[in-house]
């Protein structure tokens, strides 16, 4: 795992045994206990919540994120599913288990607090653009936080990132698979970006204009 930065609960959360789990294997479930916190240790793991009948994403997590916060919550039970995407191994450890450590470090129990807080305003604001903002921009955003995450910049400034479905971008955009599809294939026909079924690249235009009309919407 790569060190910790400060204000990081991983700083102060010690190692538990490591679980693991295939690609499309269910983690944990909507309605079952909310007993346990998890780390990403290896792969990515979606969660989702449904909102009006329908999967919205609430976001994708990789190596050394947490997920499943919840627990800490006071919840009896989940409101969301984690999901594997991909072959991946977590750590986790019971609600009793941070309560203990957080005693012993404070710091602990303030970072997961700042986490959870950061995390809510954050889907909040998200849900909220649903109704605001219209989905090109929405899957812009999306594209932009995605490849800054998960990607690895190339000498020519293209972002690389692995694929995500169509299905996937559409869960967190709000929308439907089809919709994404037209606008992904308008980006591409425009020169913003390259995909396929193994990666989605993101070229310098991308960067400058999206982030530029992020900047004069505001």
């Amino acid at each position: 795992m790569e060190p910790p930065i400060p204000g990081d609960p991983l700083a102060y959360l010690p190692c538990s045994p490591i679980s693991e789990y295939d690609g499309g294997q269910v983690i944990y479930a909507y309605h079952q206990p909310a007993t346990k916190i998890y780390l990403v240790v290896e792969g990515r793991v979606k969660v989702s919540r449904q909102a009006n009948g329908s999967e919205v994403l609430v976001d994708v997590y990789q190596c050394d994120e947490l997920f499943g916060e919840s627990a800490l919550a006071g919840l009896s039970h989940r409101m969301e599913m984690a999901v594997a995407l991909e072959n991946t191994k977590v750590m986790s450890w019971s609600r009793g288990e941070i309560e203990e450590n957080a005693a012993s470090r404070p710091k602990l129990a303030m970072a997961l607090l700042q986490l959870i807080v950061r995390r809510s305003v954050e889907f909040g604001n998200r849900i909220e653009s649903f109704s605001e903002d219209s989905i090109a921009r929405r899957l812009t955003r999306t594209l932009i936080r995605f490849a800054e995450r998960f990607g690895s910049e190339a000498e020519d400034g293209t972002v690389k990132m692995e694929a995500f479905t169509h299905e996937l971008l559409s869960q967190y955009v709000g929308t439907s698979p089809e919709v994404v599809s037209h606008h992904m294939n308008l980006f591409r026909r425009e020169g913003y970006l390259q995909y396929s079924r193994e990666s989605i690249s993101l070229n310098q235009r991308a960067f400058s204009e999206w982030r530029t009309a992020e900047q004069t919407a505001a």
